[in-house]
């Protein structure tokens, strides 16, 4: 991620979008204090594009399907009538199981 000053912003502005356009985000900031964000259009907005830097990393992959919705739409195990799933939960971990 680059910073930039306001100045430095509107003198070399042509520069920085270029690095918007190939998926940097820039910080613009005005007497040592972030003002501003400049980043792609319709870009995530997770935490100053912290998840395009991490796939540009190869650290994570971009979904490119969608969920399993065979999965999704099958419907969750019942319990038995008088089953109660937090006892049982609680019994499995006093248990260790």
């Amino acid at each position: 991620m680059k910073t930039a000053t306001i100045t430095e912003a509107k003198n070399g502005l042509s520069a920085l979008i270029d690095l918007v356009r190939n998926g940097e985000t820039v910080i613009i900031t005005d007497r040592g204090r972030a003002v501003a964000t400049l980043g792609p259009v319709g870009s995530s907005p997770d935490a100053s594009g912290r998840l395009a830097r991490l796939q540009r990393a190869g650290l994570v992959r971009i979904a490119t399907a969608g969920p399993p919705l065979d999965l999704i739409r099958t419907p969750p195990p019942q319990l038995p009538a008088g089953v109660s799933a937090v006892e049982t939960l609680l019994h499995e971990r006093r248990t260790g199981r």
